[in-house]
């Protein structure tokens, strides 16, 4: 599908940066004033203003004071396994004695605080249970522990429903009653916030005055990792979060487990930027949530024996190169799938897609419905089957701007009470369940939905770039100011330009890259490369000039640094 490309407008005339590129770069994400770039732990919004949290060190510090036995269940994807792993240390790090965790099989007992989940709980004797990055849509298990009088705290980031669960605290900063400035959390920052909270209290009530208080700026790469992850607004809150632990991690001061897993994805800690958490290091931890059970990546991540913390993340890789190749084979049959819907390439009538095939991977349906739905800019959805022997098919949907995933499934839940058993999840993902002879239906019903919505001019994928660079601004030293002045991501992107080149020379690398030579109107020539490309569009000998959108990269091998574009797009001319 081809694509607008259109230059982001400058959002404020203040000045932010001396330098007149990074000061319109700044002004184009909204950036008020210089306050809103600091990176200080010292900025960050405060734990005393989560609703609840009272509540919840109170029910914590109960639980030490009896040494009570906590079992924290945690979610199945990376934002879940380090929200577990955070927990459990800090929580072993401030005295508590029985801590375990539990993450839910996400083939045999589905996501969250289930029916089932909850009946493991109660057999392993649990007197609390902590859930995090989930909980708040666990009704029927939240009111099965209560039956069985455990007490139940959730941390989650999750939009919560209209009712909530019967828990005896609840932090969200979503909860339309909760005024924590910062709504883009991620559960990993939540359980943070809560263990920084817990901490205070002992420290007030001097429970530390023969032991060392635990340092929880040592949690932040798992913070940071976590909250990249999961795609969460990089707010300034978030960029604080993200700057602190990138720090820590670049110095070497971080999880064994993080270190394993920049060593086998052969990136250098030093010079590991957000966008290596979100693409390289969360991949190879989401896989095993994906194919198997998150307890490896987990165990990866509280591990403290280097060898072991090696070992984990070589199967966590191995791992993450089998989802790629059922990624690969899905996409290829959702791709033949979407090849026979009517005028899906052509028209501009506003539709969304609905793709199930029996046999796909439910661990894999996520990214497939990212791929689709970056293709054809529509807001998809894709099913698998529940388990072997279910009939119900799990849907994981993905959504384009100016369309709240999570608000469309519940206005369809409202219109049509039967056809939905469950869903949750936020504005962009969302997750649902319906039963598989109601699939035709939700198909008609979805597309139905999305076309009263949306507007057709909405479908048209439009790319973002902060314009065309003068011939000096092709240098090493602002490649270098780009990576010092992030962290970048969701809602903050990192900088991207668009302009006209000659193709000089292409080559394929690896099999899957596409390496260029390009030259531009003045004739200075350049080196650039495309990840991931189309090998049966790409090399393609017949273009001589494209239009790119690009972001300055540097190459670094050995000790020589040269400076490449790293291309995200490509129209000839």
């Amino acid at each position: 599908m081809e694509k607008l490309i259109k230059k982001r407008p400058l959002l404020t005339t203040k000045t932010l940066s001396e330098n007149t590129l990074l000061n319109r770069i700044y002004q184009s994400r909204g950036i008020k004033t210089t306050k809103e770039l600091e990176h200080h732990l010292q900025h960050l919004h405060r734990p005393q203003q989560l609703a609840n949290i009272e509540q919840a060190v109170d029910l914590l510090i109960n639980a030490f004071d009896k040494q009570s036995r906590i079992v924290i269940v945690g979610d199945f994807d990376a934002d879940g396994a380090t929200s577990t792993a955070l927990a459990i240390i800090a929580l072993r790090q401030l005295g508590f004695e029985q801590v375990e965790y539990l993450i839910p099989d996400r083939f045999s007992q589905g996501y969250g605080l289930s029916v089932a989940v909850a009946e493991i709980v109660i057999a392993k004797g649990a007197d609390l249970v902590l859930t995090v990055d989930n909980g708040i849509s666990s009704f029927e298990g939240v009111e099965l522990l209560k039956q069985n009088d455990i007490q139940v705290l959730i941390t989650d980031h999750h939009l919560p429903p209209e009712a909530l669960p019967i828990a005896d605290a609840m932090i969200n900063p979503n909860l339309p009653f909760c005024t924590f400035p910062s709504k883009s959390l991620a559960g990993v920052g939540v359980i943070f916030y809560v263990m920084m909270a817990l901490r205070a209290r002992m420290r007030e009530q001097k429970y530390f005055h023969n032991k060392v208080e635990p340092n929880f700026a040592e949690l932040l790469d798992l913070v940071a990792l976590g909250t990249v992850a999961d795609v969460v607004p990089l707010d300034q809150n978030n960029r604080i979060l993200v700057y602190q632990g990138l720090q820590r991690i670049r110095s070497g001061h971080c999880r064994l487990g993080i270190k394993a897993l920049a060593e086998v994805s052969k990136r250098e800690l030093l010079t590991l930027q957000a966008s290596d958490l979100g693409f390289v290091i969360a991949p190879r931890l989401n896989a095993a949530g994906r194919l198997e059970n998150m307890s490896l990546g987990v165990e990866l991540l509280i591990c403290n024996n280097m060898d072991i913390a090696r070992q984990l993340a070589f199967e966590l890789d191995s791992l993450n190169q089998t989802r790629k190749e059922f990624e690969q084979e899905m996409k290829t049959e959702a791709l033949a799938i979407c090849a026979n819907l009517p005028s899906l390439s052509q028209s501009q009538q506003a539709h969304g897609i609905v793709l199930y095939q029996a046999d796909w991977h439910q661990g894999v349906i996520g990214i497939l419905a990212s791929r689709i739905k970056d293709q054809f800019h529509r807001p998809v959805i894709v099913f698998a089957q529940e388990s072997e022997n279910s009939e119900c098919l799990k849907g994981s949907a993905r959504s384009i701007s100016g369309l709240h995933m999570r608000d469309v499934l519940e206005h369809i839940n409202m219109q049509y009470p039967a056809l939905i058993t469950k869903f949750g999840g936020h504005a962009m993902a969302a997750g649902l369940t319906i039963h598989q002879t109601q699939l035709n239906t939700f198909k008609q019903v979805f597309d139905q939905t999305i076309n009263e919505i949306l507007e057709p001019e909405q479908l048209q994928g439009i790319i973002y770039t902060d314009g065309e660079l003068a011939e000096e601004d092709f240098t090493i030293a602002n490649a270098e100011m780009f990576r010092c002045a992030g962290p970048w991501g969701q809602h903050f992107p990192e900088p991207s330009f668009e302009g006209e080149f000659s193709i000089l020379q292409q080559k394929l690398l690896a099999g899957k890259h596409l390496k260029l030579i390009l030259q531009s109107e003045k004739g200075q020539l350049l080196e650039a490369i495309w990840f991931n490309i189309d090998i049966s569009l790409f090399p393609d000998l017949s273009a001589k000039k494209a239009k790119f959108v690009y972001k300055l990269d540097i190459n670094e091998f050995r000790d020589s640094k040269r400076l490449q574009l790293k291309v995200e797009y490509m129209r000839y001319i």
